[in-house]
């Protein structure tokens, strides 16, 4: 069963995703600069320390944000 930990997280990854496509729909970021944020956010987390018994979950959200870049997620690219 999943947590509200697990909803909470969900929801702000729908809204993030949604705020970086509109910031780069009206020219606010260009697309290199989303995709800069994103590796930052998963950096932080490839680099956290392991003293806080959470480094399996930071290794997920490290993997996850670099999925998200590597499948285009998070720029809206025309077809073909």
């Amino acid at each position: 069963m999943r947590s509200k930990k697990d909803f909470s997280g969900m929801a702000a990854l729908s809204i993030c995703e949604s705020m970086l496509l509109a910031m780069n729909d009206h020219k606010i970021l260009p697309e290199r600069e989303i995709v800069g944020i994103l590796r930052d956010a998963a950096k932080t987390h490839e680099n956290a320390a392991v003293a806080d018994g959470e480094a399996e979950a930071h290794r997920a959200v490290a993997v996850l944000i670099n999925r998200i870049i590597a499948g285009g997620n998070s720029v809206r690219r025309p077809p073909g």
